[in-house]
């Protein structure tokens, strides 16, 4: 992930630094008026392994939200090409992300209350947990990190499971770091995006169906999640250049009317 290649104009801005390593926003301009718009903040996945995937792989998305008149953001948070890497630095990074973000709304003509974070996979894990987890932080500033709406697409919420797999040094916190373990009200308005076959590591369909338990028990605490599933569809199915892109359109769709009915287009 050492070249970070976008096909369309950004801005860059710096929002947080650890050590040498410099975090970046990629800005989308949309073609409105630098003043209360809304923002979307990507996630990108496949992060979790060493040979991490681009903030650049939600750039399709990202340009399609400016062009509905959204300031669009790719994320780069910490991820497993950093040395040392667990999930928690990437947890804490979207926390940060969200404040830079909401503390410079002036300059960047945002509405700080229309703030959605968008994630897939480990970057839906990453969204989710940023704002469910507690006691996780490395700022100064202890709020003001949960978004105003949340677009999930397929993720792992079983965190006993991913520090099983990938990080065994963190199974003593790893209920800690598990979102289904820690049901409670405390998520925005959320829409959540799942193929019946996304597969966990033991059987196709088995992340839809985690998926489906967990919104099931955070709608019983009285969160407000919106399921969509697309029958037979494959983890990642969405992406640009994918099935001709008849997906793609049609999550960009489901997310267009969400952020409608809310109000933030």
């Amino acid at each position: 992930m050492s070249h970070i290649h976008f096909e369309f104009p950004i801005t860059e801005k710096t929002y947080k630094v650890k050590g040498e390593r410099k975090l970046k926003l990629y800005i989308i301009e949309p073609k409105t008026p630098k003043k209360n718009r809304a923002a979307i903040l990507f996630f990108m996945g496949g992060t979790f392994k060493k040979n991490p995937n681009s903030p650049a792989h939600f750039q399709y998305q990202a340009k399609y939200f400016s062009s509905q008149g959204m300031v669009a953001i790719c994320v780069d948070y910490r991820n497993g090409e950093d040395e040392g890497f667990t999930p928690v630095q990437a947890i804490v990074d979207a926390k940060s992300a969200v404040r830079w973000v909401r503390r410079h709304s002036d300059d960047l003509g945002i509405d700080p209350n229309k703030i959605v974070m968008c994630g897939s996979s480990a970057g839906g894990y990453v969204c989710v947990s940023s704002i469910m987890l507690q006691g996780l932080d490395d700022d100064e500033e202890e709020d003001n990190q949960t978004p105003n709406a949340l677009v999930i697409f397929g993720a792992g919420m079983d965190g006993v499971d991913i520090m099983r797999r990938r990080y065994p040094q963190l199974l003593d916190r790893a209920t800690e770091l598990s979102p289904i373990h820690q049901i409670r009200n405390c998520l925005p308005p959320t829409l959540w995006l799942s193929g019946s076959q996304e597969e966990d590591a033991h059987r196709a369909g088995g992340l839809f169906e985690q998926n489906k338990k967990f919104i099931k028990q955070m709608i019983t605490k009285g969160n407000e999640i919106k399921l969509v599933s697309y029958e037979g569809m494959e983890h990642g199915f969405f992406r640009y250049g994918r099935h001709n892109n008849k997906y793609f359109h049609m999550t960009n769709t489901e997310i267009k009317d969400f952020l409608e009915s809310l109000e933030f287009i």
